[in-house]
């Protein structure tokens, strides 16, 4: 799955270490968040859909080849 978590906390000019502690998690979080190597939990992708004012799927992308 693929999100745009990083270019929407840049366009906020909030470090990564902001962006955690708005979403009560720790930094390492949103640098596995944003490098794809960790998935959001449907409660943690709604926390950041809230704060950046937009829709899980405005996002979060889903990859139909990870199905495979």
């Amino acid at each position: 799955m693929q999100n745009r978590i990083q270019k929407l906390r840049k366009e906020r000019k909030l470090t990564q270490s902001e962006l955690a502690n708005d979403l009560e998690v720790t930094r390492q979080t949103i640098i596995s968040l944003e490098s794809g190597r960790y998935n959001a939990s449907l409660i943690l992708a709604h926390k950041i859909a809230r704060l950046f004012d937009l829709t899980i799927e405005d996002i979060f992308f889903f990859d139909d080849e990870e199905e495979e």
